[in-house]
């Protein structure tokens, strides 16, 4: 089966933050956990400065590293190459969420475990989109077949920003389609 995973128009997203919300909703999360981020950055300067925003959740990587360190097997790769989550399996010993360099499994303290974007599998299956995807009010997410994501969106599309690990450590499940500004090296995390 081929492996799914999210395409990000960062060209079109205005940083609203309805994505994160939707996907906080949906989960039912507390205070202070989010399993979608949505992040500002700022480069460059006058006369030329760049701002971009990036949604970022589980990138559902073909080496994941929070897999490699799940004693348990709880955190797990599925069928279509989506990375779950078993919470029967989950000891909450956190080697998930130290092993991940994209910071996402997230430790639950009410629950006493971990918890994760799991592309919202349960409306995948029957026949929707995650939650993030159709509350986007730009329409800036995609979640489907990666090589079918490629094809419909072109060239130009990246797996690697200045602002993530570099992809050749997990090979995410991540297509973007980049600002200019989101290319420079030289960047500041903004608050909005």
């Amino acid at each position: 089966m081929a492996r799914k995973g999210f395409y990000f128009d960062m060209t079109s997203c205005i940083g609203c933050r309805t994505c994160q919300v939707a996907c906080k909703d949906k989960n039912n999360l507390e205070v202070g956990i989010l399993f979608r981020h949505v992040r500002s950055f700022e480069s460059g300067k006058f006369p030329k400065p760049g701002f971009h925003h990036f949604s970022g959740t589980c990138n559902h990587c073909e080496k994941a590293k929070c897999v490699e360190g799940c004693p348990t097997g709880a955190m797990y790769i599925a069928e279509d190459g989506t990375v779950q989550h078993d919470d029967k399996k989950c000891i909450g010993c956190k080697y998930c969420t130290w092993n991940c360099p994209y910071g996402n499994p997230k430790f639950i303290e009410e629950t006493g475990i971990v918890g994760k974007c799991d592309s919202c599998k349960d409306l995948r299956d029957a026949g929707g989109n995650p939650a993030c995807v159709d509350a986007c009010v730009m329409r800036c997410l995609e979640f489907g077949d990666l090589d079918e994501l490629t094809t419909k969106h072109g060239a130009g599309l990246v797996k690697e920003l200045p602002i993530l690990p570099l992809q050749s450590a997990t090979n995410p499940s991540l297509l973007v389609k980049p600002k200019s500004s989101a290319l420079v090296s030289k960047f500041k995390e903004t608050e909005v």
